[in-house]
Formats: C-alpha cells, sequence, structure tokens
C-alpha cells in the first residue's frame, strides 16, 4: 500500500472546551483541493511531525493480562504481555513498554520501557524484573508528542491512594481545554503528550466527591464526559485493570480469555461478566490477532463508552457513558481498511473477509479486460483475491517483496533513488512478462510508491498495468490517532483518478466508492447490540461525527 489513514468522531472543540470548562467550575477540588469542507487548522503540536515518504504512520497498540484465582498466578504475565504486544507491533514500532504489579503494595509497580521494536526492549534481565500477576503494555507510534523516551508508555504516577499505570492508543481532541483544566489544578505535566494527560486527570475527584476513599470508576467516567474522543485505555492499580473504550467507540479494544492449556479453543466462544472456572486468566488488546499465541480465546469486543473491570475474580461492567443525543457510534473504518493485522475480529467479523469483500465490490464497480488479478503485498493481497474471485480473472503474484529492508545509514547515490521501490520489491518477471495486469492496493497517500511500482512491472515485461484501489480516495485529515497528512499533501486533493492514472503511468485507475467501502464492510459483519452501528468516514468524506472542530489544537 501507499500509505494508510483513519479518522473518527468527536465533539465540536469549542463545544467541548466550554463543557470541560462547567464540569471543571462544578468540580472545587498549492494544490486544487475542495474546498467545500473548512480547513483543519493545523498548529504547532503536530505540524511536520511525523511525515513518512509515502504514506501514513500508525496509531498505537495497548495490551493487558491479569491472573485469575490465587495469587501468585501460574500464568506468566510479563511473557503474555510481551508477546501480546509482539502480535501488535504493526500498530507501532517506535517505542514500547511494560509495567507489571505483584498484586500487594500499592506504592511500587515493576516498569520497563524503550525505544525501537519490542523483542529488542525486552531482553532476559528486563523480563525478570518485570514479575507480577497483572500488568499492561504499549505498543506506541507517536501521533501527539514527539518521538522520545520520555513519552514511553505506560505512564506511571504516584497518587495518595498509590500508584497508577496507564496506555492509551487514540488522540484526544479537546486536549487543549483538559490541559488548561489540569494545569489549573496544580497538577504539573512533564511531557506534551496526551496520554499523560489522562492519566493525571484521572487523579482528580470527580465532581461528585468520594466518601470512602478513591472511586476509581466515577473517575473513569468524570473524564469520559470531560474527553468523548478519542481513546481505547488500559489502567492499572495495585490489584485491578480496567479496561475503557471511548464512547463513540473510534479506537479497537477487545477481551480475550486465557485457558489451560488442551482447552478447546472455539473462536466464537461467549463468556458472561463474571467468574469463569476454566480461565486462568484475561487478557485486554487493541486487537485479537495475538491471542491463540498466547493460549488465550476471543470473548468479545468491549463495547462503546463501556468500562470493564478485570481483577482475579474475573470480570465485570462497572459502567457505560453513552454518547451525546443523535450521535452514532463511529468506529474507524480504516482499521478494515489498512491498520489492523489481517487475522483479527471487528465486529463479529475477521479483518481478512471484510478485505475480500471490498475486492469483490472493486471488481463489480470497476471491471477491466485482463490476463491476471495481483496485489501490492502485503496489504492488497485480501482484496486481490476476492477481485480475482468476483472477476473470473485467475490470481498471480507478480511483486516479491523484501522483508529485511529497514532504515539504514547508507545514502543511496542520485541513479539508485531514482530507482525508489526497488529495494523494497523484486518483479516476477516469468508471471509479468506480456501480461495485461490488474495491481490491486488498498489505498493511496501521497502517490509516490505507486509510480515506482509500475515502472518496475513494465521493466519486467507487462503489457498492462490497471490499477484498482480497494478503498475510496483519502482527502481530508484524521484528528483522533492517525498521523494522516494535511490536505495539501493527499494526491486525490490534486488529481482524479484519471490524470493519476497518467501521472504515475498506469493504463487506468480506479478506486473504491465510499457506498462499496460500508456495504463491503457490512456484508458479513454482526449488528451491535444497540442495533444501531457505524463507522467513521471523515477521511474519506470530510463528515466528522459530532461536528467539524473549529480549531483542532495541532
Amino acid at each position: 500500500m501507499d500509505g494508510p489513514a483513519g479518522p473518527s468522531p468527536c465533539q465540536n472543540e469549542q463545544r467541548m472546551n466550554s463543557e470541560a470548562m462547567k464540569r471543571l467550575g462544578a468540580d472545587d477540588s498549492g494544490c486544487h483541493c475542495d474546498r467545500t469542507q473548512p480547513e483543519v487548522k493545523i498548529k504547532s503540536k503536530r505540524y511536520g511531525r511525523g511525515a513518512v515518504e509515502s504514506g501514513l504512520t500508525h496509531e498505537c497498540g495497548v495490551f493487558g493480562a491479569i491472573g485469575t484465582g490465587k495469587w501468585p498466578t501460574q500464568v506468566d504475565i510479563p511473557q503474555v504481555i510481551c508477546l501480546g504486544l509482539v502480535a501488535l507491533q504493526h500498530r507501532g514500532q517506535e517505542s514500547a513498554g511494560i509495567v507489571t504489579s505483584e498484586g500487594v503494595s500499592a506504592r511500587t509497580f515493576n516498569s520497563h520501557k524503550g525505544m525501537g521494536l519490542i523483542n529488542n526492549i525486552f531482553n532476559d534481565e528486563a523480563m525478570k524484573n518485570l514479575k507480577g500477576n497483572l500488568g499492561i503494555g504499549h505498543t506506541r507510534y507517536s501521533t501527539s508528542a514527539a518521538s522520545e523516551e520520555v513519552n514511553c508508555q505506560p505512564f506511571v504516577v504516584h497518587t495518595a491512594h498509590g500508584a497508577l499505570a496507564v496506555a492509551h492508543n487514540g488522540e484526544l481532541v479537546n486536549c487543549s481545554s483538559l490541559r488548561r483544566m489540569v494545569l489549573g489544578r496544580g497538577v504539573g505535566l512533564s511531557t506534551h503528550s496526551d496520554s499523560e494527560l489522562i492519566t493525571q486527570a484521572l487523579c482528580l475527584n470527580p465532581p461528585e466527591g468520594e466518601s470512602d476513599g478513591p472511586d476509581w470508576p466515577a473517575r473513569i467516567n468524570h473524564l469520559m464526559r470531560l474527553a468523548p474522543l478519542s481513546y481505547s485505555l488500559v489502567i492499572m492499580l495495585k490489584d485491578k485493570i480496567y479496561a475503557v473504550r471511548d464512547p463513540y467507540g473510534n479506537r479497537p479494544l477487545c477481551l480475550g480469555k486465557i485457558l489451560p492449556l488442551g482447552s478447546s479453543f472455539l473462536m466464537n466462544g461467549c463468556a458472561k461478566n463474571g467468574v469463569d472456572d476454566r480461565a486462568e486468566g484475561w487478557v485486554v488488546s487493541s486487537e485479537s490477532c495475538g491471542f491463540l499465541s498466547i493460549g488465550a480465546r476471543y470473548v468479545r469486543e468491549v463495547l462503546p463508552g463501556e468500562i470493564v473491570e478485570m481483577s482475579s475474580h474475573g470480570i465485570r461492567t462497572v459502567d457505560v457513558v453513552e454518547r451525546p443525543a443523535g450521535n452514532h457510534q463511529a468506529f474507524c473504518i480504516f482499521e478494515y481498511v489498512y491498520f489492523a493485522r489481517a487475522d483479527s475480529m471487528f465486529e463479529g467479523q475477521m479483518v481478512y473477509s471484510a478485505r475480500m469483500q471490498c475486492g469483490r465490490m472493486l471488481a463489480r464497480e470497476s471491471a477491466v479486460d485482463a490476463d491476471i488479478v495481483s496485489s501490492v503485498p502485503e496489504s492488497g493481497t485480501a482484496a486481490a483475491h476476492g477481485y480475482a474471485r468476483q472477476s473470473g480473472i485467475p490470481f498471480m503474484e507478480v511483486l516479491c517483496k523484501n522483508r529485511y529492508v529497514g532504515r539504514t545509514f547508507i545514502q543511496p547515490s542520485t541513479r539508485l533513488r531514482q530507482l525508489g521501490v526497488a529495494k523494497k520489491f523484486g518483479a516476477l518477471s516469468e508471471n509479468v512478462k506480456g501480461k495485461r495486469i490488474v495491481l490491486i492496493d488498498d489505498s493511496i497517500v501521497r502517490g509516490n510508491t505507486i509510480g515506482p511500482i509500475i515502472k518496475l512491472l513494465r521493466d519486467a515485461g507487462a503489457a498492462e498495468v490497471h490499477i484498482r484501489i480497494a478503498s475510496p480516495p483519502l482527502k481530508y485529515p484524521c484528528y483522533m490517532g492517525i498521523n494522516i497528512p494535511t490536505r495539501e499533501e493527499l494526491i486525490a486533493n490534486k488529481m482524479d483518478s484519471f490524470k493519476l492514472a497518467e501521472h504515475v503511468g498506469a493504463d487506468s485507475l480506479e478506486y473504491l466508492s465510499v457506498e462499496g467501502l460500508v456495504s463491503a464492510i457490512h456484508y458479513n459483519m454482526r449488528t451491535p447490540p444497540d442495533g444501531v452501528g457505524g463507522h467513521c468516514t471523515a477521511c474519506l468524506t470530510g463528515d466528522y461525527p459530532g461536528g467539524l472542530p473549529d480549531d483542532v489544537d495541532w
């Protein structure tokens, strides 16, 4: 793929600021862009940060695990969390961290964080120091603060009631008002990360007050009303973990059950709140893709607005925070298109099957005479199989991906730089020569990558190259946890599909329509409990749930 993106819903920034301040008062303690939609004013918080050559960068991944029954647990909690983070590595490669608790002392947690990939951060010595009966972890790509070790999560703060650790996926839209609120209460902040802001905001008393120690569900509820978007959180205390998803369900979060070895791994298993005698532990994760590898079974998603308490006794829902009246769920549709791993489960369906259905719909909308269907590996492969099955044109690989290409300090010559994508892909010339190829990719962002790929295939002897994109044109920025470029950088705002085909050297280029994408996602989707689902398509349509903020703090 050329790059991903994804947006979601939220309240008007100005409205959110005023609501936040009201609650505080009650708590004494050069392109041809389409200008029909107003432009988001980008400020210093995110401007120019995280730029990449061709595409978009991801968000983050969160993970938590807790042993059930008598402690010390027989489950190796640190190893479970580490393996869970490895399965979420695609969601962030800049830094990672794990914090654990033995469930005995409210004053001290065991913690290890660092920059880089998970396998390089957590060596044997680090894992030995992370013993515990519960813990949370995080893998990060920065969306609201610089890529520095001080911003590594989970964040840990020491309150009057003991230590508190928080890991966050997403980005707070009204970060600025919350920052003013927290600073106004005399709380210091050591970073510009909104994740630290969440951690400190949880230390504030809720407006209703507390009569017998901290009421953590009430504090979380208060935070969620101050900031409806965008987050999935795992919050750890001495002996509990709280799993929290924003009221719009914008970012994913799901629950899994650790089963004894030898148990049957039924993918559609369902557990009720409370104790399950078969469970050796519980896990919570941004995605379900790593559950089988740690001996866990997918149970269900955390519902939008739900606060789930995880303890040695099992799991239970302690509260559900409703969305503002008239607003629908807004799960980021680009989780299906690009972000999530293909074997993850969302809304009762596997991501791979949704992507394949996108390919089928694309074949119906944009058929073309060709000899073979292929994909840009690996992001477009599922959609390519769907296109091939629907069109009756055989699928055949034409590109070989070099999985060991990474950052290098070697600066290539001008000639090698002009070859662009050659170091990342090779062409299977025997499959390509003389063929009319339909090449499927999941998205186009800046348009830098697809052109060199087309040239590579033509140099290998392709007769025709027709590009089909299994998502609609990206036209608008996201302000909820995805580092999507500005509108001026998005190629779809500069060229329509005909001009873009000419620009990149394709014989034709077509996108999946917004209606086709939504239809494909809904094809196998399970109806949510409230009967009213919904997806955020703001990066495609400019229709931001809750309205476009007047002045996002970017």
